[in-house]
């Protein structure tokens, strides 16, 4: 029998690049042949530089690459006023070759330490705007040197992740060198002293924006030094002292706008800072635990100032910010940024708040705390959904990585909650998404895809993206020379996938070879993308059309190359389970034969079956079950030491999960087909670990182990094994007691092949090296064996019909104790001549029991519609069953079920008889 796991994936587009379909469509319009000459170098520079400012950098670069005229407009200083580095490796030397094309750079977004290091030598001077994430290793001596060198800086942004290597010295050097700044948020830092804050009341004097988020220690006092400032956040930030905040920070004469969430602000707090504060307008104090527990805060009286928190009904608060009646409700921010009257002041604190919330929102998500159910269906989703649609890019990308975010209640798992996944999507929240994902600007692409492939854990968000054609844009996306990009998409791809409906669609839109391209691209240093990638590849290699797919488009060179080289769990495991499951499809494609063949593919899983990861090795294990069922990889997984690894693997998983447990022992019975590995498995000490396994408590690991002991018993030296290592009490226990009605069948064949009379020679016979050191009753063991056996054929028995089959031989009456008797599963089976002679011999045995037991045995193997009836029915016929079975259906010693079970076979074989000769 084969196993199959299936996860999830998406499929990928056929479609172009965005630029070549837009010039496409501009051909057509002007009424040109497609097949018509055009000298794209004769348009005019401003429709070029028009072109080039809706391509991201690698595509401008490759199309500056094309002539002369073009590299120089794609150099044209309006096309690099602002940069973002973050899907780049940026060092000195790139920054070097950019410097001379950054002369007019006035926005930058970087990532990392090494990054920030090398801003300095793009050498532009006119920088306004700073912004950077990945921060943790950026020291004071790097900030330092950057706002040395960009005394015209305005806005320097550092988070969200924490500064840690940054203090109050780099914020000093801050305020000396950049007097024009405007707005500073930082998060993380350590301790933010009194010095640095005055530092920038004293020098910054055009400082309105200021936030110090998720830091350690402000100082409370210096900060109400700051006069000039308009909006302030210290959310997250630590050991406030709160008394001396509500004393100072009232005075703040131009104080707009201040955020203390994830705070342990109080209510009184608020309250004094709402009625002695002129010019608050607005305060946010979104999970403030102390806040939130305080009934009396449901009173507090706002003097007409807004408070926003999660108690409260956001929107509506903010709606009271208007004069105008028509923008309030769901919409709120989508009316103020269509409004026409839009009032400058009010205008900063939209886009402050945009900011503050996103920002507010993800930490929330992040750290998931209980009991927000409520706000998040009735409120979160909403307020996320609505930020994604801002103007401001980092505002965008927040609220998409929010999106992704809350919805998630167990990462380890890849659990989400289905309420919040289907409030994104009743909201129409795919649309957006697909919308951001649709951007040329690659952070937004990654962030919407990191959502959309969350949400479609979901199957009812999977079914509307794919309806919505999330499909084609994830499969586009996942060809993005951006890593970061293309590695949520590939997630996405996997995710999408998990739906059988979803398959087709990806091997349509050519995703089969985008994902394959994707391993032979990133298989160094792209452990991330490669894992989706093959995990993706995984479940789509369950489908038998796409499994071909996989293989004709190199798959299977690809998924070896990651079993052999890589060194990540995560992406061991996924090709290991894309190659179980291209192996997996038995008679219908060669792709079993095919894993088999290439190169290093059979040593490399058995070489993952000693993985000290448990997932890990259930894969693997599982690929060599699957491969084992072709002859040739059969023996080839022996000769490269698999014998030895899954009987050391059965040896150890005694407490593992029932996967593992099913597997290991699933591919010992794959092996075990063979006799010359049957016989080194019980020799090499897998009797005992195979005994153990069938004690386990799942029905698919009983089946499993009681198939490998059948095919073990088979051997007379096995049969003793068994029966010396306490195996007969252990498979009279399946045989009575499964619930998988495969297991008590297989368990019930083991049994009758041990005591047919073939192990009693060989115990006489034996050496005492190999069967004597335990005393063993043979005559005890065999009695309570075919008790067991008799009473499992006994369950098939029904007095009524096998009355009426007695005393009639038309095929009605036959058919109604076949029905009963039918096990479905055992059409799986495929045995070999010898075991059908075994049966047969096992007709002439002076045991009734295991006379009705191999009659059962070969009803089984013979009904009509069977996987390997056909060729079952071709050795008994070959091999003169007929007359066998006549004479057990005639004689008179012969027990009832015998007796009919005999007819059944009979007249199975005569059935497929006819069928051949048709």
């Amino acid at each position: 029998m084969t196993r199959r796991l299936r996860r999830k994936v998406a499929k990928k587009g056929k479609d172009d690049a965005v630029s070549i379909s837009f010039l496409e469509i501009e051909v057509e319009e002007l009424g040109l042949e497609r097949n018509d000459a055009v000298d794209w170098t004769n348009m005019p520079d401003d429709t070029v530089i028009q072109l080039f400012s809706c391509l991201n950098y690698r595509d401008r670069a490759s199309l500056s690459s094309t002539c002369k005229t073009w590299r120089a407009l794609g150099g044209s200083q309006c096309l690099w006023s602002s940069l973002d580095l973050r899907a780049h490796k940026f060092d000195t030397a790139t920054a070097t070759v950019l410097a001379s094309r950054c002369v007019k750079l006035q926005k930058l977004r970087f990532r990392g330490a090494e990054s920030a290091g090398a801003i300095i030598n793009l050498q532009a001077k006119n920088l306004h705007e700073i912004s950077g994430d990945y921060c943790r290793k950026i020291t004071d001596a790097t900030l330092s040197v950057i706002v040395a060198r960009h005394e015209a800086l305005e806005s320097l942004q550092l988070g969200p992740d924490f500064c840690e290597r940054i203090t109050g010295d780099a914020i000093k050097a801050t305020a000396l060198c950049c007097p024009r700044l405007k707005k500073l948020r930082l998060s993380g830092i350590k301790d933010v002293y009194a010095d640095a804050i005055n530092a920038l009341a004293k020098h910054c004097p055009n400082l309105v924006d200021i936030g110090f988020l998720d830091c350690l220690n402000v100082d409370e006092a210096a900060l109400g030094n700051v006069l000039s400032v308009r909006f302030l956040t210290v959310a997250g930030t630590l050991n406030m002292k709160w008394d001396l905040v509500s004393h100072l920070w009232h005075k703040l004469p131009k104080l707009i706008g201040l955020d203390v969430s994830r705070t342990d602000i109080s209510s009184d707090v608020v309250s004094r800072l709402l009625s002695s504060s002129q010019s608050l307008k607005i305060l946010c104090a979104l999970n403030c635990t102390v806040l939130e527990q305080d009934p009396s805060i449901s009173t507090t009286k706002t003097n007409g100032k807004v408070l926003l928190s999660l108690f409260s009904d956001i929107l509506k608060e903010l709606s009271s910010l208007f004069s105008e009646t028509s923008i309030k409700g769901r919409n709120l921010f989508l009316d103020w940024r269509c409004s026409k009257n839009r009032d400058k002041n009010l205008n900063e604190i939209m886009t402050w708040l945009e900011w503050i919330l996103s920002h507010s929102l993800l930490r929330i998500a992040e750290s998931n705390p209980q009991g927000l159910d409520d706000f998040w269906l009735k409120q979160g989703a909403t307020l996320l959904l609505s930020l994604m649609q801002s103007s401001q890019e980092d505002v965008q990308e927040r609220a998409a990585t929010g999106l992704a975010t809350f919805v998630v209640i167990d990462d380890e798992n890849a659990s989400i909650d289905r309420g919040r996944a289907e409030a994104v999507m009743q909201d129409g929240g795919i649309r957006l998404l697909l919308n951001l994902a649709k951007s040329w600007r690659e952070g937004l692409q990654s962030e919407a895809a990191k959502a959309l492939a969350n949400l479609s854990v979901n199957a009812n968000v999977a079914t509307a993206v794919a309806e919505e054609g999330g499909i084609n844009i994830l499969a586009g996306l996942a060809r993005s020379m951006n890593k970061l990009v293309a590695e949520e998409a590939a997630g996405g791809l996997w995710n999408l996938s998990v739906g059988e409906e979803h398959k087709a669609a990806i091997a349509e839109a050519g995703g089969v070879k985008a994902l394959v391209d994707l391993i032979f691209k990133w298989s160094s240093g792209g452990d991330g993308v490669v894992e989706r990638a093959a995990g993706a590849l995984a479940n789509l290699a369950a489908d038998d059309k796409c499994s071909i797919e996989v293989a004709v488009a190199g798959g299977v060179h690809a998924l070896v190359m990651l079993a052999r080289n890589c060194k990540f769990e995560g992406v061991q495991e996924q090709a290991a389970r894309a190659l179980a499951n291209l192996a997996s499809h038995g008679d219908s494609n060669s792709n079993n034969a095919a894993v088999g063949h290439e190169a290093g593919a059979l040593e490399a899983l058995v070489q993952l079956t000693r993985s000290p990861h448990e997932g890990v090795r259930q894969e693997a294990s599982g690929a060599l079950w699957n491969l084992s069922f072709d002859d040739r990889n059969r023996e080839a997984i022996a000769a490269a030491g698999g014998v030895e690894a899954l009987v050391t693997l059965a040896q150890s998983c005694s407490n593992a999960s029932p996967g593992l447990q099913e597997r290991a022992a699933g591919a010992l019975w794959g092996l075990s087909v063979s006799e010359a590995n049957s016989i080194a498995i019980g020799r090499g000490g897998g009797v005992a670990p195979l005994i153990a396994l069938a004690r386990a408590e799942a029905e698919d690991v009983h089946e499993t182990a009681a198939g490998a002991l059948w095919n073990l018993a088979f051997n007379h030296g096995n049969a003793l094994r068994i029966v010396e290592e306490g195996g007969v009490p252990a498979l009279v226990h399946l045989c009575s007691s499964s619930l998988s009605k495969m297991a008590r069948f297989m368990a019930a064949l083991a049994l009758a092949y041990m005591f047919d009379g073939r192990i009693d020679e060989f115990a006489s016979m034996s050496s005492s090296s190999e069967s004597t050191s335990k005393s063993v009753s043979l005559d005890g063991a065999r009695r309570t064996a075919l008790k067991h056996i008799e009473a499992f054929i006994r369950t098939f028995y029904n007095p009524q019909a096998f009355a009426a089959a007695a005393a009639s031989s038309a095929p009605a009456a036959l058919a109604q104790v076949t029905k009963k008797a039918h096990i479905q599963e055992a059409g799986h089976l495929r045995c070999s001549g010898a075991e059908i002679g075994r049966f047969i011999s096992m007709l002439r045995n002076s045991s009734s029991i295991l006379k009705a037991c191999a009659a059962f045995a070969l009803l089984q193997f013979t009904i009509p519609g069977g996987r390997h009836a056909v060729h079952h029915a071709s050795l008994m016929q070959g091999g003169g069953a007929a007359r066998v079975l006549r004479a057990v259906a005639a004689a008179a010693t012969s027990p009832i079920e015998a007796k009919i079970f005999a007819r059944i076979v009979l007249r199975n074989l005569e059935l497929h008889q006819v069928e051949t000769s048709i």
